[in-house]
């Protein structure tokens, strides 16, 4: 007389028996090897962890008014936002800056298009003719954290931060090519502007304003379309005015008209390009681990870091590796003799190391629990174990990749 077996029972009997399980076997095996070289690897998992500042500009108010006017009735408006965990202001003379933060799991991308629905769905919340400037909404997520840190310095005094910056921007076009980046930004080291030093004496000599200048300005540094011109069957457009794109242009500006003749700007105010005010420094110094990185000087230089993000769900590993190689390639092209470049961080190497590590441990107490079971009951149920864990463990990571997850401490500590 047979016993009747269960649901279990009639499945492993029916595997048990058949031709076809050890090719599942080795599909399911082959699969996981397959998700452990095309699974994204990262140091975090990706925590939908959302929030964005809003910068609501109110020229003219002290900090009173702003908190007054501006960033009470804001917290109010953001507080019915579903799914909201905090919102929180700071007001300034002239601004008001707004963090909300979303519950952790809240999709992204709905969280964002509620924020905008409700600030543009309650503008009737400010007295209207008040001066307030649109919100300017500034979304930010845990992509933005930087995966790579390049910092650039240099040991030549005749070079400071405002050449290393423009260096600095040179690069962050040639390494938005990578694919995967997503934003790449310079820190340190002042931008380029044109400075216009005006002469008062020069200004009264030709009765001239400075809101004489900041008028001409605006009037030339202007351009919009004018119509079409119909001829010979063709249409061209006609574009009225263009945007001053020279030190030159900037330089001939005509300003005012003094005894029936024109005022360039150059004949009231000196015209020069160069450095801006700097608003933040960056120096690159050295410690007692410089030996290992290769870098012979010694002591504190000038420097700017330009930082790499990545796109949601892109391998860190494989993208700071690319980064980092055309770093490599860009030497001598972009990056001039006496330039230094220096990873001072990289998160695909970090990520991938404790990957490598957890992999590891994981392959080690498979290991160590196929002997023990070799030990305690024999050969055979050694070998059947090990092949169980082993198929268990591939079909798990490959299911993972399947289902969007990437390799990180997290998953690789839940397996």
């Amino acid at each position: 007389m047979s016993q009747r077996l269960g649901i279990s029972g009639g499945i492993a009997r029916a595997f048990l028996t058949s031709e076809i399980t050890p090719l599942l076997a080795l599909v399911g095996f082959l699969l996981g090897m397959f998700a452990v070289m095309i699974t994204p690897r990262e140091e975090e998992p990706q925590i939908n962890v959302t929030f964005a500042n809003v910068f609501i500009a109110f020229p003219g108010a002290s900090a009173k008014e702003v908190e007054e006017l501006v960033s009470t009735p804001a917290e109010q408006v953001l507080s019915e936002l579903e799914g909201l965990k905090h919102v929180y202001s700071v007001s300034r003379p002239g601004m008001s800056v707004l963090t909300v933060q979303f519950k952790v799991g809240e999709d992204r991308t709905q969280a964002i298009v509620r924020l905008y629905n409700k600030l543009y769905s309650k503008q009737d919340w400010l007295p209207p003719g008040l001066g307030v400037a649109q919100p300017i909404i500034k979304p930010k997520g845990i992509d933005d954290v930087p995966i790579v840190s390049l910092t650039l310095w240099t040991e030549d005094p005749e070079r400071g931060g405002h050449e290393l910056n423009q260096i600095a921007h040179a690069l962050e076009a040639e390494l938005k090519r990578v694919s995967g980046t997503r934003d790449i930004y310079t820190l340190g080291g002042p931008e380029q502007v044109v400075h216009v030093l005006f002469e008062p004496s020069r200004l009264a000599a030709y009765q001239l304003a400075v809101d004489d200048l900041r008028y001409a300005f605006q009037q030339s540094n202007a351009t919009s379309p004018s119509g079409f011109v119909v001829k010979d069957n063709r249409e061209i457009p006609v574009q009225a005015g263009v945007y001053l794109s020279t030190i030159e242009e900037v330089r001939d500006l005509i300003v005012g008209v003094h005894d029936g003749k024109p005022v360039y700007l150059r004949d009231v105010a000196e015209v020069r390009r160069g450095p801006d005010q700097p608003e933040q420094y960056a120096w690159f110094g050295t410690g007692a681990a410089v030996a290992s990185k290769g870098i012979e000087a010694r002591g504190e230089f000038p420097a700017v870091t330009i930082a790499v993000a990545k796109q949601p769900g892109t391998n860190a590993v494989r993208i700071a590796e690319q980064v980092i190689d055309r770093i490599d390639q860009l030497q001598g092209l972009f990056i001039p003799e006496g330039v230094h470049v220096t990873v001072t961080r990289n998160y695909g190497k970090t990520a991938d190391a404790k990957a490598q590590k957890l992999i590891g441990k994981l392959a080690f107490a498979t290991g160590f629990v196929v002997l023990l079971v070799l030990f305690a009951l024999g050969r055979r149920e050694a070998v059947i174990v090990g092949m169980a864990v082993i198929i268990t463990l591939a079909m798990t990571l490959f299911a993972s990749w399947a289902w969007g997850f990437t390799l990180n401490r997290v998953s690789l500590f839940a397996l």
